[in-house]
């Protein structure tokens, strides 16, 4: 049976909960960088999902601090460099219902199944081995591959491109905001599971369907909102 539809996980607060791993590793950064300590996960809020730049520099305004280039770089580098050490050693479990979603869609043979992110490779990766997802046998696009990160829909548009199917035809999840934004400038319907945000937050984006939980959602859900 021919690939009809495209079912596209984002990776960061919807595959596993990587934030943690994420504020850690920030915070390290942060210390040993600037010397700042103290630093807390509603820090970042405003730089979730946007990429690593967007990330740190709405933990450095959260305490006062522009940073230069050159700090920003610094930071960035030592956050990943953090953020893959940790998971040397310490294990992600994946989100309730992810791999059975993912496992339902490629059994189905009408449903392609891609991985988009604002992630880099190696973060990404490191966060789907940690969580056992088949991303080698999935389309997948990070932020290597893309020039504008959410809430652009670029890293969608790719993904769909890759998927050899039109956004109409396409489900993205996604956790944050600007996610949800991106997936329907994409043209993409999008389905938001409140792992991250609350779902009042989440709603004001108007996703079409606001989940606690991918155990909440079959693969006939997902082809419902297609209209199949």
């Amino acid at each position: 049976m021919s690939r009809q539809f495209g079912l596209v996980f984002d990776v960061d607060g919807v595959i596993a909960d990587s934030e943690v791993v994420n504020v850690r590793a920030t915070a390290k950064a942060f210390a040993d960088i600037l010397g700042i300590n103290g630093i807390q996960p509603d820090d970042f809020e405003e730089g979730i999902g946007k990429g690593a730049e967007a990330y740190v520099k709405a933990g450095a305004w959260s305490h006062g601090r522009e940073l230069s280039e050159e700090q920003m770089q610094a930071i960035v580098k030592s956050r990943q460099d953090n953020f893959l050490a940790f998971l040397r050693d310490e294990r992600l479990e994946a989100y309730s219902g992810v791999r059975e979603l993912i496992a339902c869609a490629k059994a189905s043979g009408r449903v392609g199944v891609a991985i988009a992110t604002s992630s880099t490779r190696r973060k990404s990766q490191a966060v789907l081995e940690s969580a056992q997802i088949p991303y080698k046998e999935m389309v997948y696009v990070c932020a290597d591959d893309i020039n504008r990160k959410k809430p652009n829909p670029e890293v969608f548009q790719v993904a769909c491109q890759r998927l050899g199917l039109t956004p109409g035809r396409c489900v993205v999840v996604e956790d944050a905001p600007n996610g949800v934004q991106a997936a329907r400038a994409a043209g993409c319907k999008c389905i938001a599971v409140t792992n991250t945000f609350e779902e009042k937050i989440l709603k004001m984006e108007k996703p079409d369907l606001t989940v606690t939980s991918l155990s909440e959602v079959s693969l006939d859900t997902v082809l419902g909102l297609l209209g199949a």
